[in-house]
């Protein structure tokens, strides 16, 4: 039995996460920023910097996904600052723990983002090596990885997930998603030819699991099909699905008008590739676009619905 510490674990991934590995027969504890209500709960207090390390007393793996949601309302000046210290708050008041612990510490297993290499359109797909990009979701997602570093130095296993949006019918992005295309409302954003990263739950909860119990697993790792698709294939994959024509389309300068910087992150390109992962023999449930819109028409078992 494997026993977990979780940050963000109220969240669409966190819950999924918690389910799951509660239904493997992991233990599972959580870290609440109110007074614990349950045995399974510890409190922490990251917009103080406060974790006392006797939390990690017997804990094997640590997954830290919390952070304000980014990509729900304009980023106005406060929003950008909230999406930033949400993040490098929790993170580096988890990793200070960690680095008490020194190379016997447990596994961080680190949320992150597949902005991280921004949007604009290249001639090769994108792999673990590439630098960050300029932009504002990028740069956050790189000083999101460098709060981590106090564990890193000090020795701990520390593994980035540089994540795609997550599919599943219980939640997160692909919900609204389910519930337009099945009425009919299937859209193509801007011309359709931007690649679209994306991931099942599944994989995703594998790619977690994988990455805890794999010894020499360390630093980023793209979370990502590894037969990329476009914005319009993936479009056409779920209207296939749910058996419903795609008609519409949301052009680009109505998208920008109305979402502002925010409308990148719809419209820009994204090419990039788990090389990592493909490296290690990581084997996908669902690899590609149609088989990943499947899989989370299905949704996971234990996912909360």
């Amino acid at each position: 039995m494997t026993t977990w510490l979780l940050a963000g674990a109220s969240g669409f991934l966190g819950t999924a996460l918690r389910v799951q590995l509660a239904t493997d027969g992991d233990e599972v504890v959580r870290l609440v920023r109110r007074e614990p209500a349950a045995l399974a709960e510890r409190r922490w207090d990251p917009a103080r910097g406060e974790l006392d390390p006797a939390v990690l007393d017997g804990v094997d793996a640590v997954v830290d996904l919390a952070g304000a949601p980014a990509f729900t309302g304009l980023w106005t000046q406060a929003r950008r600052e909230a999406i930033l210290s949400s993040r490098v708050e929790t993170t580096s008041t988890l990793a200070r723990a960690l680095a008490t612990r020194g190379a016997d510490a447990p596994v961080l297993v680190q949320a992150g983002g597949i902005s991280f290499y921004g949007g604009r359109r290249t001639e090769t797909p994108h792999t673990e090596a590439d630098p960050v990009a300029p932009d504002f979701f990028a740069q956050v997602c790189a000083r999101w990885e460098e709060a981590a570093q106090p564990a890193v130095d000090a020795g701990g296993r520390v593994v980035f997930l540089r994540t795609s949006p997550v599919l599943d019918r219980s939640g997160g992005p692909f919900l609204p998603m389910r519930l337009a295309w099945g009425a009919g409302l299937g859209t193509v954003l801007g011309d359709g030819t931007q690649r679209m990263p994306l991931i099942s739950l599944a994989d995703y909860l594998g790619v977690v699991r994988w990455a805890a119990s794999t010894p020499h697993a360390r630093g980023p790792y793209n979370l990502t099909i590894p037969q990329p698709c476009t914005n319009a294939e993936f479009t056409d994959a779920l209207a296939r699905a749910l058996h419903r024509p795609r008609l519409l389309k949301a052009p680009a300068a109505v998208l920008r008008t109305a979402l502002g910087e925010l409308s990148g992150q719809l419209l820009n390109d994204m090419w990039v590739l788990p090389q990592r992962l493909l490296d290690d023999g990581y084997v996908f449930q669902a690899p590609d676009v149609t088989s990943t819109v499947a899989t989370a028409l299905r949704g996971v078992p234990t996912a909360a619905a």
